[in-house]
């Protein structure tokens, strides 16, 4: 979100601020999201490894919340915006990585998930690299 501005700060022409913007959002983009579920799985073990060693040791297991007022928003954006909503506005406001990762866990089964992420970083790096040398 914030890249194109240092290329306008730092003189660069506006196509070559776009294209190092796409770039770079489309590369991060593309290796959370198809790593997102490799990296879900071992977070999900380690947590599991953790409670077995709690169980283990005899300390008291607390139970996690499962309506947590995070998970409720989660939801009620998932929901409110859908798909094309997550895959355009996730990596723009969150970053590309957690973005992807995001929408990859909500709609990785779905063929145009990948596809929609990458448009995205397209129309995103457009809006913010105009923005940013029509502010500068």
């Amino acid at each position: 979100m914030f890249a194109p501005f240092t290329g306008s700060g730092l003189g660069l022409p506006y196509w070559e601020t776009y294209i190092a913007s796409v770039a770079g959002g489309s590369l991060s983009a593309t290796i959370f999201y198809f790593f997102s579920e490799v990296i879900l799985k071992y977070s999900h073990r380690k947590k599991v490894e953790e409670l077995e060693r709690s169980i283990k040791e005899g300390k008291a297991v607390k139970k996690k919340k499962i309506f947590t007022k995070t998970n409720r928003t989660i939801i009620k954006v998932k929901h409110s915006l859908g798909i094309v909503g997550i895959c355009f506005f996730g990596p723009l406001f969150l970053s590309a990585p957690i973005g992807s990762m995001i929408a990859a866990k909500f709609y990785g089964k779905m063929k145009k998930t990948y596809p929609l992420i990458i448009l995205g970083m397209f129309v995103n790096a457009v809006v913010t690299t105009a923005l940013a040398y029509l502010i500068f």
